[in-house]
């Protein structure tokens, strides 16, 4: 099934995705050395390093839990894409480090001063812990990007919540075959994105952040890949997946105006705070042998 996207320019697009990871970069956790190697996923999502208010999204993410049921084991080499600030990586590269593993950071391609500084303020702050983050190579996903690590090094692909700006960007599908091209045969895929409900015609773009799960299960199909498993661990029946402003009206955004336009004080946030983060879809998918 092939697309006709209707591209927005990808130049903004890349620089409004990293308007929202800018915010997200002034992090302060305990002392890197303050903690003991994070050998297990429940060990590294406890760390005192990562900061409070990364931690208090676990009950909405459930970190341990959905990397486990992605697969990631210690030792692997994985690959994950648009990082951001960091949020899973203070999760994966710690673990990957204690066990003898390899993380590949495919962070965003610099092509804005807001994307810039985000890759910049990210890769600042893993090299100024090695002991605790470990190996890490940094790598880029974008429009024009190479690979986002070696060709079939990789045991596990990580898509985390990135795969409505990569639609809106005329890339999930550059993104599917990065990932495949970065896996060993046998290599999985995992998808956690914001779950649209099913039924009628995907938009394209994205433009509210929900996607079809038969949408994305339709492009990882064509990239290659081999659908293995659901779970509704990241599951919120109480998103409606009808806001004014998105899913972006949901914690942890609480938008309060359109996208560009100034924030509406009068806006009452607390119904979307009582619904809580959005309804998602965890998916992991196979490279075959």
């Amino acid at each position: 099934m092939k697309r006709s996207i209707g591209h927005l320019p990808r130049r903004a697009v890349l620089a409004a995705g990293a308007g929202g990871l800018v915010a997200a970069c002034s992090r302060k956790g305990a002392a890197p050395s303050a903690a003991a190697p994070p050998t297990t996923l429940e060990a590294a999502a406890a760390g005192p390093w990562r900061p409070p208010a990364d931690r208090a999204r676990d009950a909405w993410r459930h970190p341990a839990q959905s990397l486990a049921f992605w697969g990631l084991k210690p030792g692997m080499t994985v690959v994950e894409f648009w990082p951001g600030a960091g949020w899973y990586t203070d999760i994966i590269a710690p673990f990957l480090a204690a066990t003898g593993g390899t993380l590949y950071a495919a962070n965003i391609q610099p092509v804005s001063p807001a994307a810039q500084a985000v890759t910049q303020a990210f890769q600042r702050r893993i090299k100024a812990s090695p002991k605790l983050y470990g190996r890490v190579e940094f790598t880029a996903f974008g429009p024009n990007s190479g690979p986002a690590a070696p060709a079939g090094s990789c045991d596990l692909a990580l898509f985390l919540r990135n795969l409505h700006d990569w639609m809106r960007g005329g890339m999930a599908e550059k993104a599917f075959h990065d990932a495949f091209l970065a896996l060993k045969p046998g290599g999985a895929l995992g998808v956690e994105a914001h779950r649209a409900p099913p039924g009628g015609v995907q938009d394209v773009l994205a433009a509210n952040g929900y996607v079809q799960e038969a949408y994305v299960q339709q492009m990882a199909k064509e990239a290659g890949f081999a659908f293995e498993a659901a779970s509704e661990i990241n599951a919120n029946p109480k998103d409606g997946h009808d806001h004014p402003f998105g899913v972006w009206t949901l914690p942890p955004t609480l938008r309060t105006a359109p996208e560009g336009k100034p924030p509406d004080p009068k806006f009452d946030t607390r119904p979307y705070q009582a619904i809580g983060e959005s309804d998602r879809m965890t998916l992991r998918f196979r490279k075959p042998l």
